[in-house]
């Protein structure tokens, strides 16, 4: 997949809201593998053998095309954040209408709201995965940046292992936890883990070296 600086994300949304529908494509195809980490984080494991990240993401994108007069934002901040709340919304519709038993038990579980606020906090864990970089006067649209191209990065690696760095890294389980749903020992996580980190540092780093990275 290309990357996209801030600059460009930011035509990109200039020309979408002025009614150029190429450009929203392009513009939403730079925030897919984003999107579809953070679903995954957050999108119930009984839904998992019927219902995908990417399914719950196709359906945002939807909405985006349909609904984008409605987005009052001028900046790729602005915009990614309008995304992650209309994910948070279809995630929390897509338990709802496949888990119909369990209804009363999420609206007390998860308020309005509420699935937004998770997928915010899945955000903050990825940023915790970026390497420390120097601050600008336009710290937030470089870590949107950033985030980005993580997200790309992470696509890149293979399952298991990018699996293994979404359930430690931004979930926050226990290598207990994460042997049972790998069907692996924790010793066998942990080493899995390990050579996880270090391939998605090795990308990040060929990113800085050519000067994708920022």
């Amino acid at each position: 997949m290309s990357h996209s600086t801030d600059g460009e994300l930011a035509n990109l949304l200039t020309s979408a809201k002025a009614g150029c529908r190429e450009s929203l494509g392009k513009l939403l195809d730079r925030y897919a593998n984003y999107l579809r980490l953070l679903v995954e984080t957050r999108l119930d494991r009984r839904l998992q053998s019927r219902l995908s990240a990417s399914e719950v993401v196709q359906q945002a994108f939807c909405e985006a095309h349909r609904d984008l007069a409605n987005f009052r934002g001028s900046s790729p901040v602005e915009f990614v954040a309008w995304l992650r709340a209309i994910a948070g919304n279809n995630v929390l519709a897509a338990i709802e209408q496949n888990l119909q038993a369990e209804k009363r038990d999420i609206r007390r579980e998860v308020p309005i709201g509420g699935m937004t606020q998770r997928l915010e906090e899945s955000a903050m864990q990825l940023e915790k995965l970026l390497p420390a970089g120097t601050a600008t006067p336009s710290e937030d649209a470089v870590r949107n940046e950033r985030e980005l191209l993580l997200a790309d990065a992470l696509a890149e690696l293979p399952p298991d292992y990018r699996q293994v760095i979404v359930l430690r890294q931004v979930e926050g389980l226990p290598f207990e936890e994460i042997g049972e749903r790998m069907d692996r020992s924790s010793g066998a996580v942990r080493m899995l883990w390990l050579r996880a980190l270090r391939s998605l540092r090795e990308a990040l780093s060929g990113m800085q070296a050519s000067g994708t990275w920022v």
